[in-house]
């Protein structure tokens, strides 16, 4: 398909911690699967993918962001331009987990910097890892207020629970909030 050919195109960075999942999930999303295999970003790597929705050609390019504080450098290059963001933590219940629930203020910082107001969902990454039942989502609910993130989700890229509608929320609130301006020009 042509680029002219698709009605709307949307740049979604996907930010987190090194080991949260991040291309994981995309690639449960965009593809279907799992590697059970880590294998650590460096930069950034994208993924286009094309989705319909009310009859409208969506063109996606998902942007995976490495965590490693290493690379900070690169970041404001690599959100540019993007239309919304997905911050993704790990509910491990072990040091990446807490230290990558605590960094959700850092990204969201990095968010406001370099792309300014953008809806952001929060992904809570390896719900396979931890009892269900005994997850508090207080810390998350008051992370959600306190940055104005949309919402969260519970996700699970080894499973695929969650992964799609989790995606999903947030494309199709590009789309509706994209369609609407075109629509209003």
């Amino acid at each position: 398909m042509n680029a002219q050919e698709y009605h709307f195109r949307f740049k979604i960075a996907v930010v987190g911690d090194g080991g949260v999942g991040k291309t994981s999930l995309i690639k449960r999303y965009t593809k279907g699967s799992f590697e059970s295999d880590y294998i650590k970003t460096i930069g950034a790597q994208f993924s286009k993918y094309e989705k319909q929705i009310g009859g409208d050609q969506i063109r996606l390019i998902f942007w995976d962001i490495a965590g490693q504080n290493e690379l900070n450098f690169l970041r404001p290059s690599f959100f540019r331009d993007s239309n919304a963001v997905i911050i993704v933590y790990s509910l491990e219940e072990n040091e990446l987990g807490r230290d990558s629930l605590k960094h959700i203020s850092d990204w969201d910082q990095d968010i406001e910097q370099y792309c300014g107001e953008v809806p952001v969902v929060i992904f809570a990454n390896k719900i396979d890892l931890v009892d269900e039942k005994d997850y508090d989502e207080s810390k998350i609910e008051n992370l959600l207020k306190k940055h104005d993130c949309l919402k969260f989700f519970k996700t699970s890229a080894k499973t695929g629970k969650g992964v799609l509608e989790a995606f999903n929320f947030i494309i199709e609130n590009l789309y509706h909030k994209f369609k609407e301006l075109s629509q209003s020009l």
